[in-house]
Order: structure tokens, then C-alpha cells, then sequence
């Protein structure tokens, strides 16, 4: 029997959801026919591939080295097809950027509003996820680019600096008790000293967030325990409790820049800052279009006047 690429996602399927019948029912088909094809497979190979044996079906060690082989053929496979059909004019292209969640506050929308000014053909997916995720998914080609924090990446992920980002007190205008950047008035020459914020109610992000676990450990840092009136699982949902309310909260600075009802209260000390880095796989086929995005993110970076990154 001649091996096909279906061969292949079959097998993967299987052992990604360690059940025929889910895997089956992923790819659209019986599972015996799913079941047939993969023992045409085993045959073929002349080696058994699946231990069927307990309650969950799982690699034999020769599955095992046959499906670490197959997914990066897969993987290479996709990549020569967007490489055929990468129009070097940029008339047409996609794009798939990954994002850590406070980046949607602020980046992602004058992003997409540039890539569709300059490359109205390249369609862009955009997918929120954890910085951990997106260096997985670059390894394994589900993401072009990703936009995260600069650190210690995975083997085979490349960082580029982008800017560097601020963490401040933010207040609705006119609500603050500091001299925020938004004009309120707060009666301080300066900024307002970290001891002060344990009298103040605030607005946090949710512990799944990477910057609520800086903020806690800034906090930490100086003794101040917070009284949290609001914890939430999305910037944007910050931003309007804090617009409306007494409350303040912790966000990147940029977020205010779009935000005229938005007041910034430095801290003193400062917050500690993070270096806002591109992400991409190392030696990965890079398409046209990640290539324009590059150059993209670099010029709004610099239009947008944010902070360089160290050095």
C-alpha cells in the first residue's frame, strides 16, 4: 500500500485523543474506516504503532518515533504551501499572530487598522492566548508571529525587542489621587509612594494573567497587601469599571494613550518594566506577509512613541 498524507493525520488524530471514536469523529469519519486505515498503516510499516490494549489507545515507542517524524512533515508540508502561494506583491497573504492579553487593549487594534491600510489582501487571525502557548504553537507552526514579553524563550524561538512597557496606577479622570498623565488633579507634586495604594480599593486583573502575578509581586515587594473590590478576566473590562467608579487599577501605560477618560499615577517606586518582544520560530519559513507585519510593528512602535527596549 502506497502511504498518504491521510495515513498520517489519522495516526496523529488517534494518539491526540488517545479514542477512535473522538479522533473519527475530528476527521469526518467512521471509525472503522479509521481503524482500517491505520492498521493498513501498521502493516505497511511492518511495525505496530498503537498499544489498543487499555482503556485509552496510546503509542507503542515505534508510534512514538513514527509520529514525531510525521508531525514535522505535516508541519514542513503547510509551510510549502503557503510558500507556493505566498504572493510576493502582497496582494493577497495570511497572516496568524498570537498575543498575550493585555496586548489587545492597546496594540492589536492600530495593528490590524495599519496591515489593513497598507495590505488590504493579507487576512490576519489574531488569537489571545498565554505566552507559554504561543512559543508551543510557533514550534509546531499553528502561529507565524507571536507578540509577548522578552525572557527565556523555548529552544528554537527567536525574540526581537519591540518597545518597553510600563506598568502605572490608572484612575478614571478626574477620580485620581495622584497627577495623572489624563490631567487629574490630585493635589501631589510627584508621584504617589506604593504605601498609600493599601488605602485604596482596587481593580485588578485575575491571577491567570502573567502581569497580575507582577503586579503581586511588586506589591509584595513593599508590604502593601491590596484591597481588591474587583477582580476581572479582561482588560477592557478594567477600563470601564474603572471610568465609572472611585477604583484604580494596575495596567500598561499604553492603555490610557487611547483612552481620554484614563488617568496615569506613577508610582513610586516604579514598577519594575518588561521588554515587549516579537516571537517567531527560528529558521521557520518566513512569509511575505510576516515580513511586512514586521516591518509594520517596528514603524507603529515608533509612531506610537513607546519607550525603546534596554540597550
Amino acid at each position: 500500500m502506497a502511504l498518504e498524507l491521510r495515513h498520517l493525520r489519522y495516526l496523529l488524530a488517534v494518539a491526540d485523543h488517545g479514542n477512535f471514536t473522538r479522533a473519527a469523529e475530528e476527521l469526518h469519519i467512521s471509525q472503522p474506516t479509521l481503524s482500517q486505515q491505520v492498521k493498513q498503516l501498521e502493516r505497511t510499516l511492518g511495525a505496530q504503532l498503537l498499544d489498543r490494549t487499555g482503556r485509552t489507545v496510546r503509542l507503542t515507542d515505534a508510534g512514538r518515533a513514527y509520529a514525531h517524524h510525521a508531525r514535522g512533515a505535516l508541519r514542513d508540508l503547510a509551510a510549502a504551501e503557503r510558500a507556493v502561494h505566498d504572493v510576493q506583491d502582497l496582494s493577497r497573504g495570511r497572516l496568524r499572530l498570537a498575543v498575550t492579553p493585555t496586548f489587545t487593549a492597546y496594540l492589536v487594534g492600530p495593528l490590524a487598522a495599519e496591515l489593513h491600510t497598507r495590505h488590504p489582501g493579507i487576512a490576519l487571525t489574531v488569537r489571545e492566548t498565554s505566552q507559554d502557548r504561543i512559543e508551543t504553537g510557533l514550534l509546531t507552526d499553528e502561529f507565524d508571529l507571536g507578540i509577548a514579553f522578552h525572557g527565556p524563550h523555548l529552544h528554537g524561538v527567536t525574540a526581537t525587542a519591540l518597545f518597553t512597557e510600563h506598568l502605572t496606577l490608572v484612575t478614571g479622570s478626574g477620580t485620581g489621587t495622584g497627577t495623572g498623565a489624563a490631567g487629574a488633579d490630585t493635589g501631589l507634586d510627584g508621584p504617589l509612594p506604593v504605601r498609600e495604594l493599601a488605602d485604596r480599593r482596587l481593580a485588578l486583573l485575575s491571577g491567570d494573567f502573567a502581569t497580575r502575578g507582577h503586579i503581586d509581586d511588586y506589591l509584595a515587594r513593599h508590604g502593601v497587601s491590596p484591597r481588591i473590590a474587583v477582580e476581572a478576566n479582561s482588560v477592557q473590562a478594567l477600563t470601564e469599571v474603572v471610568q465609572r467608579t472611585p477604583l484604580a487599577t494596575v495596567l500598561p501605560d499604553a492603555v490610557t494613550h487611547d483612552h481620554p477618560r484614563l488617568a496615569r499615577i506613577p508610582l513610586e517606586p516604579p514598577l519594575p518594566t518588561r521588554t515587549v518582544a516579537l516571537l517567531r520560530r527560528a529558521e521557520a519559513y518566513r512569509s511575505a506577509a510576516a515580513g511586512a507585519f514586521t516591518e509594520l510593528v517596528h514603524d507603529l512602535v515608533r509612531a506610537r512613541g513607546y519607550p525603546p527596549p534596554p540597550g
